[in-house]
């Protein structure tokens, strides 16, 4: 197909396509004129992928650039992989971490020992903990990391079946691409689950609730 027939099979426009070419993100087509080239479906679903990336991730070009070249690393192991994802979902740092941070990711540290995770010690999502339970103290809260322990149940629950959905053998790059866009679209669909069940819940407890008494 040509540069417009994949613009229009992925809604994506040419100057955007264009673009993608240019920063390596897709591999160009085959050429068939000194101006043309033909694509396949490959270049259509790595379109899809990247506007996954983009879209529902959030991810900066830089991000998703990384993303890509770890699923096209064949020598990368899966596990290595998944870190790449997580790195690339986590906001960006703002820098050294307070005093106050610092201490809460040793806290962090021993409950995630509690539980019995192995995790490591570059895991962006230890200082997102840490800056939550910070956060909490600053508002009130008199509470240690013991607080998000409901949270981490439910997450290691759907954690193990995430990773447990993707195989050791068979297809590398559907399964990596697998284990990539799950951490991406999944991640935005819990976060979109825990807002509309805590509207039905509140509208329950609003429902049983009788003024004056």
């Amino acid at each position: 197909m040509r540069i417009s027939e994949l613009s229009r099979a992925t809604g994506v426009a040419i100057p955007t396509v264009k673009y993608y070419l240019r920063e390596g993100l897709l591999a160009r087509g085959n050429a068939t004129a000194p101006n043309q080239a033909d694509y396949v479906a490959a270049h259509a679903h790595r379109l899809h992928l990247i506007r996954v990336l983009r879209e529902v991730g959030g991810l900066s070009i830089g991000r998703v650039a990384a993303v890509l070249a770890a699923i096209d690393d064949a020598s990368l192991p899966r596990h290595e992989l998944f870190g790449v994802a997580q790195r690339a979902l986590a906001p960006p740092s703002a820098g050294s971490a307070s005093a106050q941070v610092t201490l809460a990711e040793a806290e962090i540290d021993l409950f995630l020992a509690d539980l019995g995770w192995e995790v490591s010690a570059e895991a962006p999502a230890r200082r997102s903990l840490a800056e939550a339970l910070v956060a909490l103290r600053k508002l009130g809260r008199d509470c240690g990391a013991e607080v998000f322990l409901p949270h981490a149940q439910a997450a290691g629950h759907i954690a193990e079946q995430e990773v447990s959905g993707v195989g050791a053998e068979g297809d590398r790059a559907a399964a990596v691409e697998k284990l990539v866009v799950g951490t991406v679209v999944f991640e935005a669909a819990l976060v979109a689950l825990r807002r509309l069940a805590h509207e039905h819940y509140s509208g329950l407890r609003a429902a049983l609730y009788t003024p004056g008494q």
